[in-house]
């Protein structure tokens, strides 16, 4: 019902408004009639009689020398009434002052008839509809004849001719305003039915799964995530039908990577929670142990507990660093300043480094870097942490008696760097997300497990390079990672 309602109130809303804007137009549409059939009407009785002057005049001459012919005035007002009754007739000098007329009433107001309108008229010769004064009504322009008169080539004056005198605006006025309202109002039913009932269906068409759409969203809003609107037959919503559709399947892919991270959080929060706690619970306990046996502890028992001690607060200190590491990665805090170096210079002072850890472990580590490596081009601290993180992860898997080798390729991009290690392998359900966050493999023989970061800071720090880190291995073949980092190209 909810769904039926506002659909139903939002179509009445907009067919009232529609309603309103085809009355305002009706009305203007009436008064834009009136106005242009007047206008038709003074331009058709000027057209149509606009000649009387000329005609009058051209046959006998109402002044003389200034003078006027009283008998052809006369002559000129009977033939003048008899083609139109409703005329003023006007005898103008050459100034426009009325010399004698022939009106109802045989009332004036003005004594003055301005000439502009009477010269552009003779010159127009009826062009275009001009009106000059109303003698009887000043305030008010109508449209007129006019003829100039001349006597022996000289300009005697100007017979001027109200078409439509007041008598005949009062009998046709109310007559016009009627036809007017009646041709108005039947048209104006008319086409505001027509258009009354196209429009209807029209926002009828427009508006009908606007309904859906509201419920649809209203379902998604409490709760329903699964909730989309249907595309068929939406016509002009249908791309607001899309755009919901896209924007719920958007949230719901962002919900479910929220979800994802913070199971990857509880998971990171669970590893480091145990890292942390066994290397601090290693310390407490051999502190307890060496304040009670503290006169009994012989000198070498000592010194062995003391070395487990460091031992453990030396793992706390990696797997802090690790942490602060990452999270500077991840916020994008970390500065990388790229420089050209040799790689493989690089390479063989971290294998330097970390034969005595591979000696301690029985673990054999092998540098091949043919000779003519081209520059690197990247920050060679942080490519020495990436190189660092993979043989810690390599040599935390090999068993002893096994092998880690570091190499270096030259193609055509740059250069590549593979570690590769003779340990188990990694499971290839596991392989798919081993560079993620958080995330960890299974512990190798003997081998305790870390929190997961070191691959997945790995990947970040390539991340900054625009390089990525690939994976190769199988089951008790050991396992390959390698990167490429592009060749320095000067200038």
């Amino acid at each position: 019902m909810k769904k039926k309602g506002f659909s139903n109130r939002l179509y009445w809303k907009i067919s009232a408004t529609l309603f309103t804007l085809l009355l305002v137009l009706g009305g203007l549409y009436i008064v834009i009639t009136a106005y242009v059939g007047r206008q038709y009407l003074e331009e058709a009785n000027q057209r149509l009689y606009g000649h009387i002057a000329d005609s009058t005049v051209a046959v006998m001459t109402p002044l003389v020398q200034g003078k006027v012919d009283t008998q052809a005035v006369q002559d000129i007002m009977h033939s003048t009434m008899v083609i139109n009754p409703s005329v003023e007739v006007y005898l103008l000098d050459t100034l426009g002052g009325i010399i004698t007329y022939l009106a109802p009433n045989k009332k004036i107001k003005l004594d003055r008839v301005d000439l502009a309108p009477v010269h552009q008229f003779i010159q127009n010769r009826y062009g275009r509809t001009i009106k000059g004064d109303d003698p009887r009504n000043p305030e008010d322009k109508k449209v007129f004849s006019a003829a100039p008169i001349y006597h022996k080539g000289r300009l005697e004056g100007y017979l001027y001719i109200i078409l439509a005198s007041e008598e005949q605006a009062a009998v046709t006025t109310p007559l016009f305003g009627s036809y007017i309202l009646r041709l108005g109002t039947r048209s104006f039913l008319v086409i505001l039915a027509i258009a009354l009932i196209i429009g209807m269906v029209v926002i009828w068409l427009l508006t009908r799964g606007l309904g859906q759409i509201t419920e649809t969203v209203r379902r998604f809003k409490e709760g329903d995530h699964q909730a989309r609107i249907e595309l068929k037959d939406q016509g002009d919503l249908t791309p607001l039908a899309d755009t919901f559709n896209s924007m719920a399947d958007t949230i719901m892919a962002n919900i479910r990577e929220l979800q994802s991270v913070e199971n990857l959080r509880r998971e990171l929060i669970a590893n480091v929670s145990h890292d942390l706690r066994t290397p601090l619970a290693i310390m407490q306990g051999y502190i307890e142990t060496m304040m009670i046996k503290e006169k009994d502890l012989s000198a070498e028992d000592r010194r062995r507990y003391l070395r487990i001690m460091l031992d453990s607060s030396e793992k706390l200190s990696r797997l802090v660093a690790q942490l602060f590491e990452y999270a500077k990665l991840e916020a994008k805090q970390v500065q990388v300043q790229k420089e050209p170096f040799f790689l493989a210079e690089l390479a063989q002072d971290i294998l330097v480094k970390y034969r005595v850890l591979a000696d301690k472990q029985d673990i054999s580590l092998v540098l091949e870097a043919p000779a003519g490596l081209p520059l690197v081009f990247a920050d060679v601290a942080l490519v020495e942490r990436v190189i660092q993180n993979l043989l810690d992860n390599a040599l935390k898997f090999t068993p002893e008696g096994g092998e880690v080798t570091l190499c270096l390729k030259e193609d055509e991009k740059g250069v590549e760097v593979l570690i590769s290690d003779t340990g188990p392998g990694i499971p290839e359900s596991e392989q798919a997300f081993i560079f993620e966050r958080y995330r960890r493999g299974e512990a190798g023989k003997n081998k305790p497990a870390g929190a997961g970061l070191g691959l997945a800071i790995v990947k970040k720090i390539l991340e900054i390079h625009q390089s990525a880190i690939q994976l190769r291995s199988a089951p008790n073949q050991g396992a390959t990672f390698w990167f490429r980092l592009p060749a320095y190209k000067a200038g």
